[in-house]
């Protein structure tokens, strides 16, 4: 058996103290050597990954065309082919510039007071999202059967804050916005006294949906989130929306119950809605269909979505190729058919034999911790016992591939219109699943995604194939890396099933109180320390970052390191633990650990990402989580006067 290699000492820093500042003395050489691109607004080992996945789903995608498949309408290989075509195809899509949205825009336009709902439901049928949304789920309290769910409308520029707080970084943003706005208003052929009428409308609504949207801290909380109602009562406390009608225009006529996801909102669109003029309505929708449509259309829509979100809200200095835009259409659309083609190629058998075995380590370790917990009664460590033995573990691809027979690509008709189309169809696909049982079998990731999840309705925890290549996963490096790298992420999966959020669902997908009152009261109080730390950190001049937001990604973060860790030593007892390169075992955990969070960032993006990201930024995820972990603090020989020593008694240790 060949030697496993260790640590990439091209990654590090040496010139930093790691006992000062770990992450910089383990990531500083990878930033050094990987500097910010012209089209990235952040770019880390994480999007390095992403791109080597977009690169190798190019190559299938552009050798399809070579497949005789392509050619016989109908088949996957031939929708896959012809809608890239279609959106690599510039000079078609800048000839038809606005023509493929002007449909829905004169729709729109030509609505009545007596047509409202049916709009609406139109638009919610795969095109926009104003006002509110709905959609099918599980029911949080009986996770088996999917169910009705009514939630708060999205903003156009994300967050609720961006329009109520005002400082000079909101302020250019909403310069930007308005910009926007009107550009976009602009380009389907409305005059300038158009544009500015559309645009105090979209800003009126949106600055009043902002301020009755829930914070994104109460969005964490899944008992705000789960509001059980039956449609009578809907429809006599929230009368000027006619749903019997809505729904029959969605094709659902067996809606008698709905859970509102935020009775606060739903109070204040319901009184809301009637105070409106229709033509105000109109701009709304008319923005709504024009801003998700717009990078389906030619380059000067592009272009203004570059200019806004891009280069004004994350700092990029350039677009992306095109092929990579293009290329989210058929990786989204029909990404498990893609999917197929990627693991047959990119995917070793022996990847997924490695990741059980690993799996079923890190719940061991999982369960060996929940065991030796001091805060935690027995009564309650018994159930999470059996939570965590019912963990439902996915990895690489599906057992069985979802059918997109119901979706046809038409390359005589438009880019726009072929995905709208498919739009619609996974808008359907969604609300025929009402009142039927959950399928626990249905991924809600690709496998081609460099990503992984935790679903607490499911209680199951997926690793796409995506994600399992170097340096997450690598087989020829040795397992100390391994379990720093995917080790943690297994761990910080698990972990979400027991942080703030998911502790509160049971190990049948069931929103339940079945931890002990003083059990709650424990775990709060050491919450709330962790919440503590991360807000005191500056992530930007005046600006500090969002501990009860990113609360649960932080529980899961520390949790994922001291779970990963335990694996690691119970699995090598016996062996033969050696050094490589003049590290130890634990210190290449940590600096495996590191590695899987080096990025080079704009300050930008820093500031989008503390308002709208539950993860903390990499460099804390790092430093910030470390400092509690006692047995990093002893493999790096770190001393109370270092900059990453904390006092034991300021340490937190959850699970």
């Amino acid at each position: 058996m060949l030697d496993k290699h260790g640590i990439d000492k091209a990654n590090l820093d040496i010139n930093i103290n790691p006992c000062d500042n770990f992450y910089m003395y383990a990531c500083g050489g990878w930033m050094k050597n990987n500097p910010l691109g012209p089209e990235y607004s952040r770019f880390g080992t994480f999007d390095q990954l992403r791109e080597k996945a977009r690169e190798q789903l190019k190559e299938l995608i552009l050798t399809l065309s070579d497949n005789p498949e392509s050619k016989i309408k109908g088949t996957n290989a031939q929708k896959v082919s012809d809608i890239y075509s279609l959106g690599m195809d510039s000079e078609r899509l800048n000839r038809e510039g606005a023509a493929p949205v002007l449909p829905m825009v004169d729709k729109i336009n030509a609505m009545t007071d007596e047509d409202f709902i049916e709009t609406l439901a139109w638009l919610h049928n795969g095109l926009g999202g104003a006002f509110f949304g709905t959609g099918v789920g599980a029911d949080a309290k009986d996770a088996d059967m999917n169910i009705m769910h009514i939630g708060e409308a999205g903003l156009g520029l994300g967050d609720r804050d961006y329009y109520l707080e005002r400082n000079e970084t909101n302020d250019k943003i909403m310069s930007a916005y308005e910009r926007y706005i009107k550009r976009m208003m602009e380009l389907i052929g409305y005059d300038n006294q158009s544009c500015q009428r559309v645009w105090e409308n979209v800003i009126k609504i949106e600055t009043e949906i902002a301020k009755n949207k829930k914070t994104r801290e109460e969005r964490r909380d899944p008992k705000l989130r789960y509001n059980m109602l039956t449609m009578e009562y809907i429809k006599k406390t929230y009368p000027n929306i006619d749903w019997e009608m809505y729904f029959k225009h969605l094709g659902l006529d067996n809606v008698d119950k709905a859970n509102i996801t935020s009775v606060k909102y739903l109070d204040f669109i319901n009184e809301y809605l009637p105070s409106l003029t229709l033509q105000q309505i109109k701009d709304m929708m008319v923005v709504d269909v024009v801003t998700s449509s717009s990078n389906l259309m030619s380059d000067d829509f592009q272009e203004a979505n570059f200019e806004m979100y891009d280069k004004t809200m994350s700092g990029t200095e350039e677009m992306e190729p095109r092929w990579k835009r293009v290329m989210t259409i058929p990786n989204s659309m029909f990404g498990e058919a893609v999917g197929e083609l990627y693991v047959k190629k990119y995917f070793p058998e022996e990847n997924k034999e490695y990741m059980q075995q690993l799996v079923e380590n890190l719940r061991s370790s999982l369960g060996k911790h929940i065991r030796n917990l001091s805060w935690m009664s027995d009564t309650t460590k018994s159930k999470a016992l059996e939570k965590l033995s019912t963990f439902t573990v996915k990895i690489g691809y599906p057992d069985k591939w979802k059918d997109y027979s119901g979706i046809q690509i038409d390359p005589d008709k438009s880019y726009l219109e072929n995905v709208s189309e498919a739009a619609k169809w996974y808008a359907q696909d969604n609300y025929q699943k009402l009142g039927k049982p959950v399928d626990r079998e249905e991924w809600h990731m690709t496998p081609q995604t460099v990503n992984a999840y935790y679903n607490p309705t499911t209680n199951e925890i997926c690793f796409p194939a995506g994600i399992l290549q170097a340096p997450y996963f690598d087989l020829t490096a040795d397992d100390a890396q391994n379990y720093g790298a995917i080790g943690v992420v297994i761990g910080h999966e698990m972990t979400h099933g027991f942080d703030d959020s998911g502790r509160q669902f049971d190990g049948n997908g069931n929103l339940s109180d079945w931890w002990q009152k003083e059990d709650v009261e424990k775990f709060t109080v050491l919450a709330d320390k962790l919440v503590a730390q991360f807000d005191a950190l500056e992530v930007a001049p005046g600006v500090h970052a969002n501990g009860r937001f990113t609360l649960g990604e932080n529980i899961a973060d520390q949790g994922g390191l001291r779970i990963a860790l335990t694996a690691y030593i119970d699995y090598m007892k016996g062996k033969n633990i050696q050094e490589i390169d003049g590290f130890s075992a634990l210190q290449r955990f940590y600096l495996a650990y590191a590695n899987v969070w080096a990025n080079n960032i704009r300050e930008e993006e820093i500031l989008s990402r503390t308002k709208t990201d539950p993860h903390s930024l990499g460099e804390y995820r790092v430093n910030a989580t470390l400092k509690n972990i006692d047995e990093f603090v002893k493999a790096f020989d770190i001393k109370e006067r270092d900059a990453m020593f904390l006092p034991e008694s300021e340490r937190v240790v959850i699970w």
